[in-house]
């Protein structure tokens, strides 16, 4: 209780210190709501459902609501590396605009590839000149991995020919905070894939910083505006784990918030994509999910305004947030039986029995006894 209370004052000591900050947007929050038909009543719901994901406390959903009020005097800087922009479109991207994406609008973004209308010249300058103007104070998002062999050459950007690795350190060197958005920046992703010509890399192994890393391809939405949201609160990172991604997030098994879970501990698999289990809604670990293995909270916040993830439209689980999913998961519809992965003998049963303890799988272990026995031959 006292930690919560601490963290409360300093949330509002960081909220009235971003008041004193002139606006950076004409139009306020609240008019943005209006011209979309958002009450204050849809509002404060966002507020409360962001509050319960970031695991705090429900009085601090009146925190959340001033610091989206708010976000407009914090400086945001979002850089493109080697990427397909899909963790953009993750965000963006949505035939509605939901309260995630006004209040990603609502931000002061100050550079962004894709999302600002200059090009060329004028992009380098409204680049540099955010550098040097918000310098100590922005929170810098990067988009893609970091070529580093050749000093970087393999990725150059803009008319006078940087490369991404001068570009991420020149950046990195004046952020408050740093966020590597998707498993390219965050682990290298598929860029970083064996044989690694490129030699690309996450962002948080060619800075000297912290780097919170939010692994997906692409991360949700929720994952993005929710660490957003705690850098606006409290100007300072969340919680992270040991690949440096924030607990609240990722703290939880893929597996085991999963609802074909229940299908698992009763031992009903589907056999083959299209069989009787698969219209059924069986356990999809047959067929190469990656549940077990993956930290994540796909199955509770899903995707496209929580309409739905990957598992429940039929697929498994491919382990996108994790580090090397490319090389460590493949291939993407097999099981991967008794691997060593991230130095644990990761099978659904003896990850849940070290990390989670013994009995929170439960009648699960002896349920799929047979089906770790004979993934032995895959």
């Amino acid at each position: 209780m006292d930690t919560h209370a601490a963290l409360y004052q300093q949330g509002q000591a960081r909220l009235e210190e971003l008041r004193r900050l002139a606006p950076r947007h004409a139009q306020t929050l609240q008019d943005k709501m209006e011209e979309h038909g958002i009450t204050r009543r849809d509002f404060m719901k966002w507020s409360a459902a962001v509050t319960a994901m970031l695991a705090l406390p429900l009085p601090f959903s009146t925190l959340v609501a001033e610091a989206a009020e708010l976000a407009d005097r914090v400086p945001l800087i979002w850089l493109h590396m080697a990427e397909c922009t899909g963790c953009s479109e993750s965000l963006v991207r949505a035939d509605t605009p939901n309260l995630d994406s006004l209040i990603f609008d609502h931000v002061s973004l100050e550079y962004h590839e894709t999302l600002m209308a200059a090009a060329g010249w004028q992009a380098e300058e409204n680049l540099e000149h955010a550098l040097e103007a918000y310098k100590g104070n922005y929170l810098l998002a990067v988009e893609g991995a970091i070529p580093t062999a050749n000093n970087g050459a393999f990725l150059t950007v803009g008319c006078k020919g940087h490369t991404g690795l001068e570009i991420i350190h020149h950046a990195a060197e004046g952020a408050a905070a740093i966020i590597s958005v998707g498993t390219c920046a965050s682990f290298g992703g598929v860029q970083a894939a064996a044989p690694n010509p490129t030699g690309a890399k996450g962002v948080d192994k060619v800075v000297n910083k912290t780097v919170v890393n939010l692994g997906g391809c692409p991360p949700s939405e929720k994952n993005i505006v929710g660490t957003l949201m705690y850098f606006i609160m409290f100007g300072k990172l969340p919680a992270l784990d040991m690949f440096n991604r924030p607990k609240w997030a990722y703290g939880a098994r893929v597996h085991d918030n999963c609802e074909r879970r229940g299908r698992f501990d009763a031992g009903e698999f589907v056999e083959q994509f299209g069989d009787e289990g698969a219209k059924e809604g069986y356990c999809l670990y047959k067929v190469g999910c990656k549940g077990p293995y993956t930290y994540n909270n796909c199955p509770t916040e899903r995707f496209n305004h929580h309409t739905s993830w990957p598992v429940l439209a039929g697929h498994g689980c491919m382990g996108c947030s994790e580090p090397n999913f490319w090389d460590d998961m493949a291939d993407f519809e097999k099981p991967l039986g008794r691997q060593l992965l991230h130095g644990l003998d990761a099978t659904a049963d003896t990850v849940g029995a070290v990390i989670l303890g013994a009995t929170a799988v439960g009648i699960g272990a002896h349920a799929v006894a047979s089906v770790f026995a004979n993934s032995k031959e895959d």
